[in-house]
């Protein structure tokens, strides 16, 4: 007991430590966020009231961004089926699913943005390397995600196929899938609801979707559309939640 009280002691004073160093070692100056509170208030200003006039570009930006994100989803659900089954322990050898581990962290390190412009330079502008990056994107996380939910089943119902000759394929749908599928479910309604988040961004590259025309309003200093713009991203986002909650809830 008392080593393990001096060990959250060291590891708080590690934190606090790590925190400080932060916080000296950053130009942070207090005084120059106080005077930005009239630039900041004067941004707000231009932006009000919304100009109502850009609704069709909201309705087409918001379409291609929902598409995106379907899209993207579904893409990296193919690619993570596969890939979430290599990178099992329960599936496959440690020679197997070690390497795929790496593969999937490598690609859960590089950034959402980072991938869309690789993929606007490789395929152009347009909605297509947004679907791409996304794809390959949310496949690091979701495979990740499906091997730990083959990980975590029990054990005993696989045991039991494995004493009466049943192969891999069989275990994984008759004592593997019904345990995880309600995992499943629920992971891939919230990597979809992250995908519709980050494909918002993606405009910002020329990756298509809302995100362009916020881009376009701003650098054009029409602040008053880029308002109507945004009011329209922060309700498709609340609206999704919510139906992601939902859903999530009905799999939980």
């Amino acid at each position: 007991m008392r080593s393990r009280n001096l060990g959250g002691f060291w590891a708080g004073m590690l934190v606090a430590g790590v925190v400080l160093w932060s916080l000296i070692t950053t130009d942070v100056e207090l005084s120059r966020l106080l005077s930005a509170g009239p630039r900041i208030a004067d941004f707000l200003g231009r932006m009000f009231p919304p100009d109502p006039t850009v609704m069709d570009e909201i309705w087409k930006g918001s379409a291609e961004t929902l598409r995106i994100a379907i899209l993207g989803t579904v893409g990296a659900v193919i690619l993570s089926v596969p890939l979430g089954i290599l990178a099992s322990e329960t599936m496959v050898s440690a020679t197997v699913h070690r390497p795929i581990r790496t593969v999937l962290a490598f690609i859960r390190a590089i950034p959402l943005i980072l991938v869309a412009m690789l993929m606007v330079g490789a395929v152009g502008l347009g909605p297509l390397p947004g679907i791409i990056a996304v794809a390959l994107h949310a496949t690091g996380m979701l495979a990740k995600f499906y091997a730990e939910a083959i990980d975590g089943v029990s054990r005993a119902p696989i045991s039991a196929l494995e004493s009466a000759g049943a192969g891999p394929l069989l275990r994984l749908r008759h004592a593997i899938w019904p345990q995880m599928a309600p995992v499943v479910a629920r992971d891939t309604i919230f990597r979809f609801e992250l995908n519709l988040r980050e494909s918002l961004i993606l405009g910002i590259v020329g990756a298509g979707g809302i995100g362009f025309y916020i881009q376009t309003y701003v650098r054009s200093f029409q602040y008053d559309k880029a308002a109507s713009v945004t009011i329209a991203v922060v309700i498709m986002v609340i609206a999704i939640e919510g139906i992601n909650v939902a859903l999530r809830r009905r799999f939980a």
